[in-house]
């Protein structure tokens, strides 16, 4: 078989939500490949690259488990999704929830961090017992005050944007309002994006 060959077809194929595949399309576009990821990592993306197929009817079934992908729009980039397993009270809740590492908000405005914020409620309605946050310090505990957690987050990156006048001021503030956070670099592009470069 050659590389990048679709290795799997029906029952065991790699699958994905619309939005999903739409991102992995831009991203295996010759010019976001060549022009982006092939020169940061060269010699390590194969020549014939192959997305996931659609998940119709947004389903997989997995030893009599329905597995479920919900679209949840833009969190800390756009069209995530989560994966939802009603028997047991699970959430797979993908880049929607971070857990103890400080949230990606360099691709969000005022307006954007409101739908990240509807996200993280479409997941709280599913009454999840368990959430698996798509960043998380490791150890960190697997419970729903995780998505509590990330709606605080961005409500404090918020009111920091507002009351802060550099970027230096508002990494500071989050930084003191989360102290225990790490990854702080993640921290530092969002401060920028909002208020420039010092």
């Amino acid at each position: 078989m050659r590389q990048g060959e679709h290795l799997l077809h029906g029952p065991g194929a790699a699958v994905a939500m619309p939005g999903t595949i739409r991102g992995m399309k831009e991203q295996t576009s010759s010019r976001v490949l060549d022009g982006f990821w092939r020169t940061r990592i060269p010699g390590q993306i194969p020549e014939n690259v192959v997305n996931a197929d659609e998940l119709e009817g947004g389903v997989i079934e997995l030893e009599g488990h329905e597995l479920t992908g919900v679209t949840l729009g833009h969190t800390d980039t756009h069209d995530t999704t989560c994966l939802h397993v009603p028997s047991i009270g699970l959430a797979v809740a993908g880049d929607a929830v971070y857990h103890g590492v400080h949230q990606l908000m360099a691709e969000s405005d005022a307006e954007k961090r409101r739908e990240w914020i509807a996200a993280v409620d479409r997941i709280s309605a599913l009454n999840p017992r368990v959430v698996i946050a798509g960043h998380k310090r490791p150890g960190n505990s697997d419970g729903p005050h995780v998505l509590k957690e990330t709606r605080q987050y961005i409500r404090d990156f918020d009111r920091a944007v507002g009351t802060a006048k550099t970027a230096r001021e508002l990494f500071d503030r989050m930084l003191e309002l989360h102290p225990q956070r790490m990854n702080v670099t993640t921290l530092w592009a969002p401060a920028r994006a909002a208020k420039g470069a010092d």
